[in-house]
């Protein structure tokens, strides 16, 4: 019994020697590790030097801009990629990574037997968190003392990062061949998207790239990297983290060969956008990636078939908000024969007949006019301002709406010299919108017919009043100054509004366009320099200018030709749903013709509600068939033809009368036809809209 407790003393009295050595190692261990960091910190910046991102408004890529050492490197978290490759990774690179400190002793071990027995490295000890050592601070050579610091740095990591900040950090650093780092560039890259949703197939590539990543890249070595893809999906089925045919299914997947452009959209703002840059941090604009998407695909399109140098400028906003969900500057950024580096929605030109609607918007405000109202469209002398139509033709009477929707210039001349140039600019201004006049000019009749300056976003801002029931926002895309003052005002109020909707949404969409239930004007400038066309929903309004960015002239260019089509194409492409325009608000004033009360009976009458003449205004004439005349029509005959009436002179609509009796119809033209009904005499009456006559008297034979 004795001989046993001395025994049970010693053991307990060595036991607790041994265990006092080994905390004393382990404090020494752990000392010498401590003065080892002190002595070698570890370059670990707080921040990685990454690319600039510019994401649209929901954190999708537009646009990255390399970093300084010319690499497409972007910051990853996790949340961003596909979970199944991130297990897939941690089984082929790390499989005990969860669980060890930065070095795994049992992968070196199998390792440095695996290199003793065969005599050849069969299969790597480095951990996930040794290899993004490696990444932070490359190695020179693959001695062991390399190997060894590698070692230490790992150990360092797992002191300063969590293990998923390891994850992130591998993963935006990790070579992918070329300039490509961290498994988001290589993803966009290789397979032209980002890795939240991977197949099987590509996340099985993009484990094996990191590896030996320039013999293994797709776009140089295609068999290389097909081979490396199969290896993977090998090892996961052995990993059990894939099934047999799972496996197979996915080395049928072919691998492509082609390296693609990282996202290069809305061009002109991202650039806007990089004074403000801030390290790691991405910027953010109010686009929406899939509408940029198609604008800008309809952009190049369309310039295409236009033709060199002219260049395509497009702008979408929501009406309710003032955000722009797509801009075009250009129809290719990078295209100098058509100045696509000039951002062509902020430059100011003159808008032709787009502000139109605004005219007569205000006219309906102050209840000038009614849609049914008639206007004369003739020859007009404004103290000296002469306007003409698109077409060198005139209408004769038409009614308002149909004035605005075939954008006659002298109807249009009439009701802003009514209104006052002054208070159309001073609304303009009121909504936040700063028109553009010659040095020293005062607002003239003239910037009805465009002579005034605006921009493509000066346009869609106006418009977005007209789509939201008068009221209108300051546009916003995410470029402005913080503090930038954002506007909301009335551009008209709601009756209005509806009126100019109402008929704008009657204007015949151009031939071939797909029917999108919206309302649209267009306008073309003086020379043919610049085409125009802005349309709007009940949310969304889209504006386009086409033209040359040295303004030169281009034959045969116009709104309804040129940019309408356009139009409708964006409208489609964005693929935004549409919405129904406004609803007429209570209290709508828009009778028939025939229940216009006389003061609305026609533009310019007086309180009586009669025609005033005015003395420059010729009464009508007939020139042909002169008074007197005998007109041979072969009357007698089968073959009798027509006699041809012509006049000068009057205000259209004209009725023409023989003999007493009216002919079929009222018509605005001057010329007219008359098939007599026997020979002899006969009288030739016309009426023009003033309740003036003319008549001759002729003899038919």
């Amino acid at each position: 019994m004795k001989v046993s407790a001395m025994l049970s003393r010693k053991f307990l009295r060595r036991t607790a020697i041994a265990g006092l050595c080994l905390a004393g190692l382990a404090a020494l261990s752990v000392a010498a590790l401590w003065e080892l960091d002190r002595a070698f910190p570890l370059p670990l910046p707080a921040k990685l030097t990454v690319s600039t991102e510019v994401q649209d408004r929901d954190g999708q890529l537009l646009r990255a801009f390399a970093t300084p050492d010319g690499y497409w490197r972007l910051e990853t978290r996790l949340d961003q990629v596909d979970r199944q490759f991130v297990d897939m990774l941690v089984a082929y690179e790390d499989k005990r990574f969860w669980d060890h400190r930065g070095v795994d002793v049992l992968a070196l071990c199998r390792a440095a037997g695996q290199l003793v027995t065969s005599g050849h490295i069969v299969s790597g000890g480095s951990t996930l968190s040794m290899q993004l050592a490696r990444l932070i601070e490359p190695r020179d050579g693959r001695s062991l003392g390399s190997k060894i610091k590698q070692m230490l740095r790992a150990i360092q990591i797992e002191r300063r990062l969590t293990k998923q900040e390891i994850l992130e950090r591998y993963l935006t650093l990790a070579p992918y061949g070329g300039n490509l780092e961290g498994v988001r560039a290589a993803s966009l890259a290789y397979f032209g998207k980002e890795p939240k949703r991977l197949t099987v197939s590509e996340a099985a590539l993009l484990v094996a790239l990191p590896q030996l990543p320039e013999k293994r890249r797709p776009d140089r070595n295609l068999g290389i990297a097909h081979a490396a893809r199969d290896r993977v999906l090998t090892r996961m089925v052995s990993a059990g983290l894939l099934g047999e045919r799972e496996a197979a299914r996915a080395a049928l997947d072919d691998v492509s060969g082609l390296r693609r452009k990282l996202p290069t959209l809305a061009a002109h703002a991202s650039y806007a956008m990089l004074p403000r840059a801030v390290p790691g941090k991405p910027l953010q604009l109010t686009i929406r990636k899939s509408v940029q998407q198609g604008l800008e695909q309809v952009a190049r399109d369309a310039a295409r078939k236009l033709g060199p140098k002219l260049s395509v400028a497009m702008v979408m906003a929501d009406a309710r908000t003032g955000d722009i969900l797509g801009e075009v500057g250009s129809a290719d950024f990078f295209d100098a024969s058509r100045s696509g580096w000039i951002d062509m929605t902020k430059v100011v030109r003159s808008p032709g007949s787009t502000l139109k609607p605004f005219i007569y918007g205000l006219a309906f405000e102050q209840g000038l006019v009614a849609q049914e109202m008639i206007i004369e469209d003739s020859p007009a002398d404004f103290g000296g301002y002469r306007p003409k139509n698109f077409d060198m033709g005139y209408q004769g009477d038409v009614s308002i709406r149909q004035a605005l929707q075939l954008s006659l210039n002298v109807p249009a001349i009439r009701v802003l010299d009514a209104v006052g140039p002054a208070r159309l600019t001073a609304r303009f201004r009121q909504a936040g919108v700063n028109p553009i006049l010659p040095v020293n000019e005062a607002p003239g009749l003239a910037i009805g017919l465009g002579g005034v300056g605006v921009t493509l976003r000066d346009l869609v801002q106006l418009y977005t009043g007209l789509a939201n029931g008068g009221k209108m926002h300051t546009l916003r895309d995410g470029t402005e100054p913080a503090d930038a003052e954002r506007t909301t005002a009335a551009i008209l109020d709601d009756q209005a509004a509806w009126q100019i909707n109402d008929i704008l949404s009657g204007v015949k969409p151009p031939e071939g366009a797909m029917q999108r239930g919206i309302a649209y004007k267009t306008g073309t400038s003086y020379g043919y320099r610049d085409a125009w066309s802005v349309g709007f929903d009940g949310r969304y309004v889209l504006g386009v200018w086409v033209g040359r960015a040295d303004a030169s002239p281009i034959p045969g260019l116009s709104g309804y030709v040129s940019a309408a089509p356009i139009l409708f194409e964006g409208f489609v492409r964005s693929g935004l749903a549409g919405v129904p325009l406004p609803g007429r608000p209570p209290g709508v004033f828009n009778p028939k013709r025939d229940e216009l009360p006389v003061t609305l009976a026609r533009f310019g009458a007086g309180a009586d509600g009669l025609v005033q003449a005015t003395a420059t205004e010729p009464a009508p004439t007939i020139i042909f068939p002169p008074n007197g005349a005998r007109v041979d029509l072969g009357t007698n005959s089968a073959e009798a033809t027509p006699l041809v009436l012509k006049l000068q002179g009057g205000r259209a609509p004209f009725r023409w009368l023989a003999n007493g009796k009216p002919l079929a119809g009222i018509d605005r033209r001057r010329t007219a036809t008359w098939q007599p009904d026997g020979t002899g005499y006969s009288t030739l009456t016309v009426i023009d809209a003033a309740g003036r006559a003319a008549s001759v008297k002729v003899f038919v034979e």
